[in-house]
């Protein structure tokens, strides 16, 4: 298991308003619990359903794409240490200890595809 990151909202999250949020925010849902954006041709995993969204990314587009869910839900990702992750102006950041890291562009992110992380 990877890093996780949730999505979080002041109001809980329910599994209906879920699904009807998702298709008009460019994303599908396959099976009974996991979250997918197109790109490339094809469906890739973005998060999943575990009584709340969560996602376990392993690259910037899958971040990316988890920051732009948690926008279209009103919500908040937050990390397992605590740090927020956040779009302003085009731009996604990580705010943790009062400081704000920059991440990538958006659309940029979101170009590059889900290619994996390499060590």
């Amino acid at each position: 298991m990877g890093y996780e990151l949730r999505v979080v909202r002041e109001s809980p999250l329910a599994f209906g308003e879920l699904a009807r949020a998702i298709a008009p925010a460019g994303f599908e849902l396959r099976g009974s619990d996991e979250i997918v954006a197109r790109h490339g041709g094809g469906t890739h995993p973005v998060g999943a359903w575990r009584d709340q969204l969560i996602g376990e990314p392993g690259s910037d587009w899958q971040v990316a794409q988890l920051v732009r869910l948690a926008a279209a839900l009103g919500a908040r990702l937050v990390g397992e240490d605590g740090e927020v992750y956040a779009l302003r102006d085009g731009v996604v950041e990580v705010l943790a200890d009062g400081t704000a890291m920059v991440l990538g562009k958006l659309d940029e992110m979101i170009e590059a595809g889900p290619a994996a992380w390499t060590p």
